[in-house]
């Protein structure tokens, strides 16, 4: 499994440090940055990533800022992307389980980074299960890919 990961510099730390993480589990890891302290526009990272997965180079990402908002809206701007913001493990595991994410994201100054690692665990061990939730996560692609949806 390849994950890209992403952060701007109040996410910069806990990048550091899940990426160890992750490789700990025999994970493969695509850094997009940032890389360094310096202050940055979290919407880079968040694009860089997210071409990374529409383009086939990683299977899902990982994105860190303040809160995990910011970078998680600059990556669902990318077709092809769902992204969540998750602060709890349940929220992450369901999200791969019911809308099939690709992207996980979280808040460095929301969550401490041994919750930051449950969270990742329960999304990279939850398999997406289709069926009912199928039609639902068609409808937003339709969203995304029309603009509209037919079944209003």
């Amino acid at each position: 499994m390849k994950i890209v990961i992403g952060s701007d510099h109040v996410g910069y730390d806990y990048k550091e440090e899940i990426k160890e993480y992750l490789a700990d589990k025999n994970i493969q890891v695509i850094d997009v940055g940032t890389f360094g302290k310096e202050r940055c526009d979290y919407p880079v990272s968040g694009y860089k990533a997210a071409k990374k997965i529409v383009e086939g180079e990683a299977d899902a990402g990982i994105l860190i800022c303040g809160t995990g908002v910011g970078i998680s809206l600059a990556a669902n701007k990318v077709k092809g992307i769902r992204a969540c913001v998750c602060s709890e493990p349940y929220t992450a595991q369901l999200s791969k389980k019911h809308n099939n994410t690709n992207v996980l994201a979280f808040g460095a100054r929301v969550v401490g980074i041994e919750l930051a690692k449950m969270i990742i665990d329960a999304w990279l061990e939850a398999e997406y299960e289709g069926g009912r939730h199928a039609k639902r996560v068609q409808m937003l692609s339709e969203i995304e890919n029309s603009g509209t949806l037919t079944e209003l």
